[in-house]
């Protein structure tokens, strides 16, 4: 009898969440291999010629390097904000007993009993949680940063090096990119409250999405367009 209630949670939920982690090992390995293919290599190879750009010419750049890394900080703290208030939201309906408890139909809309829709909103409490942290140490150290890349040259010499400062920011980054992934991934989980069919096709829907925001993609050289109405090409760098 529980099978036939929750049935498709079990057999659609899943499919969504390995669609979603193949995407991400998928590009993780493209990361690894094949860095400028996609803009998360990118540019974090950009990061590092800045930072030694700023270094270098600490005199006249401290102050654009400062204002870049406020802007940073003052994104990843939106982003820890939101989380925890989302975190309080979901605390606050998890302890209370609203009448979205009550079963719908089951056949269309998935298991709605009290251990299934529990199940729901702390799957949904802890994506938030944890996209809160990474978003607080992603704040830790961008500020260690800051300090460290207007350091004198003398003073930062054999101690605070560029690409000690450069392996900071990118951990930096790195965790602001993995607590917006967690938050992105909530998104199907939400929809999980009105169905587990939506989860499925929320999941596609997203690595679609991701998959143009995560790859750089380039005219081809000698396949552009010109006036004669050549076609264009473009390809995956």
């Amino acid at each position: 009898m529980e099978w036939r209630k929750c049935y498709l949670d079990v057999i659609l939920v899943p499919m969504g969440f390995m669609i979603s982690m193949g995407y991400h090992v998928w590009l993780w390995h493209k990361v690894r291999s094949q860095p400028f293919n996609t803009v998360i290599g990118t540019n974090a190879r950009g990061r590092r010629f800045w930072v030694s750009a700023i270094i270098k010419d600490n005199e006249k750049k401290n102050i654009l390097a400062v204002q870049t890394l406020r802007n940073t900080i003052m994104g990843s703290t939106l982003m820890a904000t939101t989380s925890i208030l989302l975190c309080s939201g979901l605390a606050a309906v998890i302890s209370s007993t609203y009448s979205v408890k009550k079963p719908l139909n089951d056949a269309v809309y998935g298991a709605h009993g009290e251990f299934m829709v529990a199940l729901k909103y702390v799957t949904l409490l802890v994506l938030f949680l944890f996209s809160f942290v990474c978003h607080s140490l992603s704040i830790r150290f961008i500020n260690q940063v800051n300090f460290l890349i207007n350091c004198p040259p003398d003073a930062a010499s054999g101690v605070a090096t560029a690409e000690y400062v450069a392996e900071l920011l990118e951990r930096g980054f790195s965790l602001n990119m993995i607590g917006n992934r967690l938050f992105y991934s909530a998104v199907p989980l939400l929809l999980w409250i009105f169905g587990p069919g939506l989860v499925l096709l929320s999941s596609a829907t997203m690595v679609g999405l991701l998959y143009n925001v995560d790859f750089v993609f380039i005219a081809e050289k000698g396949k552009l367009g010109d006036e004669n109405g050549n076609s264009h090409q473009c390809i995956a760098v």
